[in-house]
């Protein structure tokens, strides 16, 4: 197995562990959620949806939709740890770009990125369209 290298999928997973980050930014809802939507913008994703909460005493998990997947985070500020998901579909959109941008802003000096890929449906030479042609569609009765 080659780890998926060289095969087309549907997206690319990106889980990114972000520890020795700066805590005082780890629990501020603005800059987190500004962190996470710029990240996205710097990935050139078109953004759908944002959502995120803040924990009581402190801790922020949130969301940001992009039409091609996601960019979620949960923030542990009491360890100086925040938890990244960036999974993107398609070949326009870079996730490296975003996490690197997260990585700066959130100041980490230990991060780690494990990339996997998802959907993994086709052969080297047969690449995947990512919106399903109508020809291929069922008929709903």
């Amino acid at each position: 197995m080659d780890g998926g290298r060289g095969l087309h999928a549907l997206g690319t997973h990106l889980l990114v562990e972000l520890r020795d980050c700066n805590p005082e930014i780890l629990k501020d809802l603005k800059k987190v959620k500004n962190a996470m939507v710029s990240a996205a913008k710097e990935a050139k994703a078109t953004i759908v949806d944002i959502s995120f909460h803040e924990f009581n005493p402190f801790g922020i998990s949130g969301m940001v939709v992009i039409a091609e997947s996601h960019l979620s985070i949960h923030t542990w500020p009491e360890y100086a740890y925040a938890a990244v998901d960036i999974f993107t579909c398609g070949d326009v959109i870079k996730p490296e770009v975003a996490a690197s941008f997260l990585i700066k802003e959130f100041e980490c000096k230990n991060p780690s990125v494990v990339e996997m890929k998802r959907g993994i449906l086709s052969p080297l030479n047969e690449k995947l369209p990512h919106k399903v042609a109508e020809a291929f569609l069922e008929p709903v009765m």
